[in-house]
């Protein structure tokens, strides 16, 4: 399953270059994988689970300024491996041109112990489900 957001860069996303700087993109994989955390997973999932980032690799293709619509996607293509779930994510232009790519690795904690623990299958199907 497959979720998008637009977002409109401000002021305060642009650099000395005039564009997105690289970390306020890192910022948007972060928030957009945590809204579709929050969009799909049951309450109690959410009160009772917390992911963390354990690595990202981000191709940067192009980039946009100031008020230049951005529509990120992200969506999980494989069943997660223990702990583990890795996310694509795909950032476009308003002319539908990826702008930037990224495949991020989260771990699912257990809330209360703040350990480890494998994704449950219910959560895992309800992120594996065909759009």
């Amino acid at each position: 399953m497959s979720f998008e957001r637009v977002i409109i860069p401000v002021a305060g996303d642009i650099d000395e270059l005039g564009h997105v700087n690289n970390a306020v993109w890192v910022q948007w994989i972060q928030n957009i994988a945590i809204a579709h955390w929050q969009a799909v997973a049951p309450p109690e999932a959410q009160a009772a689970y917390v992911w963390v980032v354990i690595r990202h690799e981000i191709d940067y293709l192009g980039n946009v300024g100031v008020g230049d619509p951005v529509t990120a996607r992200t969506w999980i293509s494989e069943p997660p491996s223990g702990a583990r779930f890795n996310r694509n994510l795909e950032f476009a232009d308003a002319t539908g041109k990826i702008i930037v790519r990224a495949k991020t690795s989260w771990a699912m904690l257990d809330r209360a112990r703040g350990r480890l623990v494998r994704v449950p299958t219910d959560i895992a199907a309800a992120f594996l489900s065909a759009d």
